[in-house]
Formats: structure tokens, C-alpha cells, sequence
């Protein structure tokens, strides 16, 4: 892909205009304005000199700062002022792309790519993203538990989630805050979203585990179990209506915003590889299902670290069977609750096993 060079600009006006969105800017590239659409003259047409300046200028500063440069300019009887320059801000992805790119060009050293990338903004390169380009309507926001998007009908009961879940339906768990109790719903949801709780909720950290998005501690909406309806500002949203939320962000939007999947590949790839190449620690995960234990394993993971075995006992049928064992009143009631858990114990293990198992090449 080649280097573009982006950004707006506006013919008498000041940069206010251009910050505070009381005008809409036009295109500073040729480029950018035909892929928009735009019929406005972009800086390129309309300025051709100045902008041949404006780009010389800014090649120069990326390349004695060795970052992507956000640049603030204005032009005056067609003489071009340099008002600031600082080094861009950029998303996960952007970061990956942008440390890659200045490798390439020789600017920085792979060791120096590697420390310009945030580790914690990775973990959102792993999950669905919603989709940028789509318009959201925003209702509410709470902490970003955990990351990811999901879009399903609101519950506001475990029972609903699961038995939608059955029905093939996506839902969003809606709760004033979640419990033990409610893990078989969290499981069949595609998302929870609680009004209470902080980053370290029960709500939140079941939901990294289980790698469900989670938007807690959303003060700005009130829940009214009785009813089935929560309120959201001035919107009122019915059990069976439609959510989405952003684990990211901790955005919550009102219908069905669309996802996409991350990719595992390209740039992101080359950041692992020269992370393997300096890293001095090995990698294991904590899975505790088959499922997880694949997902890690296509992720890098060199093998499973933690393996919680309470959390194998989560699902309606094996729950119960714990509760039985936990309240037994003799051994004999104690060994028949334990008889039950055993197989589904020792068949999670093997499977847990066999895909632990690499079958590549490299290991």
C-alpha cells in the first residue's frame, strides 16, 4: 500500500472551524477527494505550490522525529506558516501498520518498533471490532471491561440468555450486576452490560475468561427488572430490542452495529515474529475448555499455563452437580454427585490434551 499523505483544510477559515466541526473540511490530496466523493477542490487543486511545500515540510519532520506527524499549518496571501507538530495519535492497528512501515524505510530499528506499540492495545487486535465506518447511535457508556463488540436481543435474566441461545439468537445479558448464578447465561450471551461494578467485577473478569465483551459500572443507565425495560437518557429499551456494545470503548448503541473479525495476519504477524525474536519469556495461556485451548494455540501460545477446573463446572447440567456435592449429607450422596462430575472431567481433559498437541512443523 502506498504512503499517502492525509489531512483536511478550509479557505478562509480559521483552524477553530476546522477542530470544532462548525464547517465541514475539504481534502488536502487529490487522492482523498475522489475516493470520498467529494466535489470540493482539494488543497492539492486549489493550492498546487503551497501544497508541494506542505508536503516537502511534512517528509521532512517525519523523518527527523522518525514517527507519524500530526501537523497544524495555515496559509496567508499564499505564504505557508508551520503553526505545530506532534507525534500522531493512532489506534492498535495504525501503530502496527505505521512501527512496520518505518522499518521498511529504515527509519527505526525492529527493537525500537516493537517498544512504540502499547502492549495492552493488542488484546483489542484479538477480538470483533465494530465496523468504522458505520454510523452509531450512541446511548450510554460504562468501563471498558473487556474487549471485543457483540450485537444481540437485550435479557435480563440468565434463564432468557440461555434459552434464546437454544433458539439460535444472539442476546446481550443486561443485569444491575452479575453473580455466580448467572454463569450459564454469561456463557450463552454474546455480551453482558451492567450498571454497576468496576474493572475487577465479578461481571468483568468472568467475561475476560470467557473472552466476552463487557461494558460494567454504566451508571448512565437505570434497570428495571419488574418491567423489563432499562433507560438510557431519553431512550427506553424493552427486553427483545436490540444493543450493541463495545467492550472497547465501553460504548453501548442502540441496534445492530456491524462487526469485523480480527486478522490474525499481514502486519500484525510481523510485529509476533519480532517480538519472538527479542522476547525472553515464554508463553502459556489459561484455557480451561477445548475451545480455549484451540483459540491460544492459533494465537502463539506455547502451551496452557493455568487450567481453573472449577470453571469446567459452569454449565447448567455440571453446576447442579457441584451444588449436590456441596450440600451432601453422607458419603454415599457425596460420591454419587462426584460419579457424575468425573466423565465430563476426565473428557474435558482429553481433549484439552489433544489440541495442546501442536501438529506444525515449527514445534
Amino acid at each position: 500500500m502506498k504512503k499517502l499523505f492525509f489531512g483536511e483544510y478550509l479557505i478562509n477559515a480559521q483552524g477553530e472551524d476546522v477542530v470544532a466541526g462548525t464547517r465541514t473540511p475539504q481534502h488536502i490530496t487529490k487522492k482523498a477527494k475522489k475516493d470520498s466523493g467529494s466535489k470540493s477542490l482539494s488543497m492539492e487543486e486549489a493550492m498546487p505550490k503551497v501544497y508541494q511545500q506542505l508536503k516537502k515540510i511534512f517528509i521532512k519532520l517525519e523523518n527527523h522525529y522518525r514517527d507519524m506527524q500530526d501537523i497544524e499549518f495555515t496559509v496567508e496571501n499564499n505564504k505557508l506558516w508551520m503553526l505545530q507538530t506532534r507525534s500522531g495519535k493512532r489506534t492498535a492497528k495504525a501503530a502496527i501498520k505505521i512501527a512496520v512501515d518505518m522499518v521498511k524505510e529504515k527509519l527505526i530499528s525492529k527493537k525500537e518498533a516493537l517498544l512504540r506499540i502499547d502492549p495492552n492495545s493488542l488484546e483489542t487486535l484479538l477480538h470483533p471490532t465494530l465496523d468504522e465506518k458505520v454510523e452509531k447511535k450512541i446511548i450510554a457508556s460504562g468501563l471498558p471491561a473487556s474487549p471485543g463488540a457483540a450485537s444481540g436481543k437485550v435479557v435480563f435474566s440468565a434463564e432468557e440468555a440461555e434459552k434464546l441461545n437454544g433458539m439460535m439468537q444472539d442476546t446481550i445479558l443486561v443485569r444491575i450486576e452479575t453473580s455466580p448464578e448467572d454463569i450459564h447465561g454469561m456463557h450463552a450471551a454474546k455480551g453482558i452490560l451492567t450498571s454497576r461494578g468496576g474493572m475487577t467485577s465479578h461481571a468483568a473478569v468472568v467475561a475476560r475468561g470467557m473472552g466476552r465483551p463487557c461494558v460494567s459500572g454504566s451508571s448512565e443507565i437505570n434497570i428495571d427488572y419488574e418491567n423489563k425495560q432499562f433507560k438510557a437518557g431519553d431512550e427506553l429499551i424493552k427486553e427483545g430490542e436490540i444493543i450493541t456494545i463495545d467492550g472497547g470503548s465501553g460504548k453501548v448503541m442502540l441496534g445492530t452495529v456491524p462487526t469485523v473479525k480480527p486478522e490474525i495476519s499481514g502486519y500484525f504477524s510481523t510485529i509476533m515474529s519480532w517480538a519472538d525474536k527479542y522476547r525472553k519469556l515464554k508463553i502459556r495461556t489459561n484455557a480451561e475448555t477445548v475451545k480455549d485451548t484451540k483459540t491460544a494455540r492459533e494465537f502463539g501460545a506455547e502451551g496452557i499455563g493455568l487450567c481453573r477446573t472449577e470453571h469446567m463446572f459452569f454449565d447448567e447440567e455440571r453446576i447442579l452437580s457441584v451444588r449436590q456435592m456441596i450440600l451432601s449429607k453422607s458419603l454415599e450422596d457425596r460420591n454419587n454427585a462426584l460419579n457424575k462430575l468425573l466423565p465430563h472431567q476426565k473428557n474435558d481433559f482429553k481433549g484439552i490434551f489433544k489440541s495442546n498437541v501442536r501438529t506444525s512443523s515449527n514445534g
